[in-house]
């Protein structure tokens, strides 16, 4: 029963652990994208990602090489973990969302949608999107790590080189994330989305398990004799995907910061504009209306792939999951920027046609 709670309480320790690294350690202030609703000022962050994602790795090596806790403590209680992030996840949605003044949208709805925006605390030196989504990356690594681990723990004369590959895909991707981490304050989560149970059970919960899920499947079963070429296929896909995803937040973000700069010095920027408002053409952003999706697709493809269980369904959850978010989410984004840039959105349908994938969808 101890050892169960102390598996059900694990999140809350960890997250509040990372949540006082970003509040203690240097960060560095930058201003968003979107405005503060009562002055209209842009919104002011304190971002510190990689620091906050080197202190903790370096603490959980710590804790393992000391013996403080076995290596795949974090797998031997993923139930109970996954159970106590997401009671803590129903605590934090009823704590932010209810203390918010009503907008007559309906209770349910707001719990799930949420009511704040960008709501931030301490005067600002936190961020409550910026700050979850912090957690929720940290948290995954520590997942990531500790799944592998019980993998090399129960297979240690033949491990998988598929397991080595996949962590390393899934750490690149979360690095990449922290380190470009101002870029992600220009996008869908921070302009339109509000802070709900939606947004917060998805970075506490279902971020750090379920991104997992392709370990969570094959941890416990021996090395499957991956091929050479699927493993470098897999590699392949997944940074195509990356250059795609990174390439086109990158161009957007360089775009909404100095309009008239060629992106990488080559791609220069193409409009349809009004004189007030712009919408950007060329580029990753002429390939489909949404590139960056079919990006994030091919990552988690590639990361399915590389595990060496191509027929195995769990691995296959992950970029299901991606057809599930963001297939809805770019018809909500669609209708949005129709509603906010009218005929120069209608210019951009015409001459990008294709939603997400070119010349299929």
């Amino acid at each position: 029963m101890t050892d169960h709670l102390a598996g059900l309480f694990a999140p809350w320790l960890v997250y509040a652990a990372i949540s006082g690294l970003h509040l203690v350690l240097p960060a560095r202030h930058v201003e968003g994208y979107v405005r503060d609703a009562q002055s209209g000022a842009l919104l002011r962050y304190r971002l510190n990602g990689p620091l906050v994602f080197a202190v903790s790795m370096g603490l959980w090596f710590a804790a393992g090489y000391s013996g403080l806790m076995p290596w795949d403590w974090l797998w031997q209680h993923r139930w109970s973990g996954v159970t106590g992030a997401f009671v803590l996840s129903l605590a934090i949605t009823a704590a932010v969302v209810l203390s918010a003044p009503d907008k007559g949208r309906g209770v349910w709805s707001d719990l799930y949608l949420g009511r704040r925006v960008n709501p931030q605390m301490l005067r600002a030196r936190a961020d409550a999107k910026m700050l979850l989504y912090l957690v929720g990356a940290v948290y995954l690594e520590l997942n990531l790590l500790s799944f592998a681990a019980h993998h090399f723990l129960v297979h240690p004369d033949d491990p998988s080189p598929g397991i080595v590959l996949y962590v390393a895909l899934f750490t690149w991707f979360v690095c990449d994330y922290l380190v470009f981490e101002r870029v992600h304050l220009y996008t869908y989560d921070f302009v339109a989305e509000r802070l709900g149970f939606k947004l917060v059970w998805g970075c506490l919960t279902f971020y750090p398990y379920f991104y997992a899920v392709g370990l969570w499947s094959v941890a416990d079963l021996p090395n499957p004799q991956t091929p050479a070429w699927l493993l470098a296929l897999s590699a392949f896909i997944f940074f195509a995907g990356w250059s795609l995803a990174r390439g086109s937040n990158m161009q957007k973000f360089a775009f909404k910061r100095d309009p008239d700069r060629a992106f990488l010095g080559r791609i220069h920027p193409e409009t349809f504009s009004d004189g007030n408002q712009s919408v950007l053409c060329s580029g990753f952003w002429g390939i489909s209306r949404h590139v960056n999706y079919l990006g994030e697709f091919l990552m988690a493809c590639g990361l399915a792939l590389s595990l060496g269980w191509p027929l195995m369904l769990g691995p296959w959850l992950y970029p299901l999951y991606y057809v599930a978010l963001l297939v809805p989410r770019e018809r909500d984004d669609d209708r949005r920027c129709a509603g906010k840039y009218g005929p120069l959105w209608e210019q951009y349908r015409a001459r990008v046609p294709w939603r997400i994938v070119p010349r299929i969808y």
